[in-house]
């Protein structure tokens, strides 16, 4: 049986690591209100676009921009793997990681001799991903200690390099969405190339419509296909880290709570080792009196 001071120590270290993880939690609280208002902010514009080339993409014409052609055969295909840089967020990167492993391998199934390319971007990926046997196109650490909105476009610039030069059939992202402060979900995304959802092929199949394009069809698309690559990944980046403070301010709000109740329950182990002291003491106390009396 541990002793009183032994109680003690432990009940002074928790209370000190529940401040810790007190403090922590008010500061990703403080980076979540600043994550929702900048993916509450880009998701407009995103969704905005992605109307305009919805219009762009079934308009009636021969022509079909390079970024819309899906390949036949799937042989190569590129993971962006969206991970945080700093741990202390709970399963928020287990979670990702094993739906990105699950991806491969669901991609192994479909196509045995199709070359899986991985652009890690977080310190956690980067780490992890390192030691698999597929090839690391790009490694980006740190992106969350200041996140900038250049890094996305390295990464769409990257992607849609490869996929233009016929390198790569197929271009996905693989990140945590913010849902809720308690939600967040791990999506898989097409980044290249670009396909409608099926929203947006049901609306297609309600109204045709025939568009008048000033400038042409293809220098429109030329401009606005590369912001959209860019947004898109810019989006990504900004959910996973919304969802990362998240799941940090749950997950040291969670450690906050259990070393408070691990707190109260060493609080009375030690009192009742405290009580079991003084009687041993008062017994003693009392025999030495008697053993006096009768002498």
């Amino acid at each position: 049986m541990a002793t009183l001071r032994e109680t003690r120590n432990r009940i002074v270290s928790i209370r000190n690591t529940s401040k810790i993880t007190q403090a922590m939690r008010m500061v990703a609280a403080a980076k979540l209100r600043r994550a929702q208002d900048a993916i509450a902010s880009a998701r407009p514009y995103a969704n905005q676009l992605q109307k305009i080339l919805s219009n762009l993409a079934k308009a009636e014409t021969d022509f079909v921009h390079p970024y819309f052609e899906s390949r036949e055969t799937v042989n190569s295909v590129v993971l962006i793997v969206v991970s945080s840089d700093r741990g202390l967020c709970g399963a928020f990167n287990t979670i990702l990681l094993r739906a990105a492993t699950t991806r491969i391998e669901e991609l192994k199934k479909q196509n045995p001799e199709v070359k899986i390319g991985l652009v890690p971007v977080g310190r956690r990926a980067v780490s992890a991903l390192s030691k698999q046997s597929h090839e690391i196109l790009e490694k980006y650490n740190d992106v969350f200690l200041k996140l900038d909105f250049n890094t996305a476009m390295q990464i769409s610039e990257q992607a849609s390099n490869a996929f233009l030069a016929g390198r790569v059939d197929r271009v996905e992202v693989v990140y945590n969405e913010f849902v809720s402060v308690i939600r967040q979900v791990v999506r898989t995304m097409q980044l290249l190339p670009i396909a409608p959802t099926a929203t947006e092929v049901t609306a297609d199949k309600e109204r045709a419509v025939d568009y008048i394009f000033e400038p042409t069809r293809a220098d429109i698309l030329d401009v606005l296909l590369p912001q959209y690559l860019n947004l898109q990944v810019w989006k990504a980046l900004l959910d996973s880290n919304a969802a990362e403070q998240a799941a940090r301010m749950m997950a040291m709000e969670n450690a906050t709570t259990n070393a408070r109740d691990l707190i109260t329950s060493l609080q009375l182990i030690y009192n009742r080792e405290r009580q079991a002291t003084i009687t041993k003491e008062m017994l003693e106390i009392v025999g030495g009196a008697e053993a006096l009396a009768k002498n």
